[in-house]
């Protein structure tokens, strides 16, 4: 069952986890104990737990302390460990039902220590036991399943709720039409797989990763997720077709005059670079942004435009009918709006870790390098707009939808103290995931404020800490080495 990672992936999964502010009811940490049993019980454990959170995945990660999350190494190398004269992973697969998928991945970071990561997939339509028992997390520790039956109860409720990824957008139909419906060249492509020959292959290939399901009758059906992600066009499912990407492009500040409007057909996985180039041929260019440029550049940065759309594709509340994501486009502003409340507060989008209605297309999305499933996407966000000078984007929720509003260049005097504040609030949401400090300096530069004006930097920052959403880190400090955390830290 070894499937091989990218080392880059592996690491920054790594340390997404030990970023996590404690251990997680879908995350262990261990140092060298590999007892096969306990192994094995983990498995059970962490897949139960992750279907009752909504996870796709959970893991058990070797090398790291369970109390400091410091990554100390581990001697154990699942590769070369065997039980009952048996390869460890053949043990486990015998002893695991039903079949689920779980892959060891073993590697060293960047400092040369191995580091081990066992990523377990969540149980889908029953409990996963081990050697006949199901196991389930409690806090940090793991418990029989039957010995709390609250959480069983839990759990079966969520196996009852079907994901919308796993509903059906078309049943029993041809292998023609199957063909014919989704654009199955592009999954190739876009998996970096090679297109097989005859068909009986390329359905096998659709199968395995959900898309298609084969009926009853000897027909089949095509998923949700095949379509959302597939389809030639949205518009030949009917539970689909207002689920498009709509793009409108008006004239001046306000939507009383539309110069141009868009509907998608494609899937999204088929059209989103389509989108985003004929989005960027829409953008006016700025000849100079501040200091940080010097030639013409686009109005808004590409990354921070491909994160927040893939973001309102994967968060979107499918369950609302009659809506979809939609991509504004004004003079001064783009906004980019999405079916559903979002699931953590506006405020923590840059720190929360990350929670998606439909795990099943945010994984799909990451797998083909479409978005960030692990939440440093916003983060991204952030870094691009500071690095280009915009003012801070507006994360906002509406009574149904999630909104986001990108800015374009405005001078620091043309900002208002909304602005400013704003600003300054992300500006040290950035600095503290980072685990830098935020000071009057690092203030400074993003403003693009001249040494000589400090004092503009530090009403800033007061203005910011009146607001309630930033604080002095140690009040007892000497002022010149005053810095800030956000409120939450």
């Amino acid at each position: 069952m070894t499937v091989e990672r990218p080392l880059e992936y592996l690491r920054s999964l790594l340390q997404e986890l030990i970023r996590l502010p404690k251990e997680t009811e879908w995350v262990e940490f261990k140092q060298n104990n590999a007892d096969p049993k306990a192994i094995g019980e983990y498995i059970s454990a962490l897949a139960n737990s992750a279907a009752l959170l909504g996870k796709q995945s959970a893991y058990l990660v070797w090398g790291v302390d369970n109390t400091t999350h410091e990554v100390t190494g581990t001697g154990f190398t699942p590769s070369n460990t065997r039980y009952k004269q048996q390869e460890l992973e053949s043990w486990l697969l015998q002893k695991i039902t039903p079949k689920i998928d779980f892959r060891f991945f073993e590697f060293s970071t960047q400092e040369d220590t191995c580091v081990v990561i066992l990523e377990v997939q969540s149980a889908s339509h029953t409990p996963v036991r081990f050697d006949g028992t199901e196991y389930i997390r409690v806090g940090s520790y793991k418990k029989k399943l039957r010995a709390f039956p609250e959480k069983e109860r839990a759990l079966w409720r969520v196996f009852d709720r079907v994901p919308f990824e796993q509903q059906m957008a078309a049943e029993n139909i041809s292998t023609d039409e199957v063909l014919k419906l989704l654009d199955y060249p592009a999954y190739f492509d876009l998996t970096n797989l090679p297109l097989p020959d005859g068909h009986d292959a390329i359905l096998s290939a659709l199968e395995a990763d959900r898309l298609i399901q084969r009926s009853d009758s000897g027909q089949w059906h095509i998923s949700n997720l095949g379509a959302i992600l597939f389809a030639k066009r949205l518009q030949d499912f009917n539970s689909l077709k207002r689920k498009s990407m709509r793009l409108v492009l008006y004239r001046g500040n306000s939507k009383l005059e539309t110069i141009r409007e868009l509907e998608g057909s494609k899937g999204y996985a088929v059209g989103f670079e389509g989108l985003i180039d004929y989005l960027k041929t829409l953008l006016p260019s700025n000849e100079e942004i501040g200091k940080a440029f010097r030639e013409e550049v686009p109005m808004y940065p590409e990354l921070a435009l491909r994160e927040l759309v893939a973001n309102a594709i994967i968060h979107q509340d499918f369950n609302m009918t009659g809506t979809g994501p939609m991509l504004e486009l004004f003079d001064n502003r783009l906004e980019i709006t999405n079916p559903g409340v979002p699931l953590v507060d506006t405020q923590r989008f840059i720190d929360s870790p990350p929670q998606s209605r439909n795990e099943a297309l945010a994984s799909f999305m990451r797998r083909i390098g479409i978005c960030e499933e692990r939440g440093s996407g916003i983060d991204k966000v952030i870094f691009q707009t500071e690095l280009y000078q915009l003012p801070a984007p507006i994360f906002e929720r509406t009574e149904q939808h999630t909104r986001v509003i990108l800015f374009s260049h405005k001078e620091f005097k043309d900002m208002d103290s909304e602005d400013r504040i704003r600003a300054c609030y992300q500006h040290c949401c950035l600095k503290y995931v980072n685990t830098e400090a935020m000071n009057n300096t690092s203030v400074r530069k993003r403003f693009n404020i001249s040494e000589e004006n400090s004092a503009m930097a530090s009403r800033i920052i007061k203005l910011t800490v009146n607001a309630g959403l930033i604080r002095l880190y140690d009040p007892n400090a000497n002022r010149k080495t005053y810095r800030y955390v956000p409120f939450w830290a």
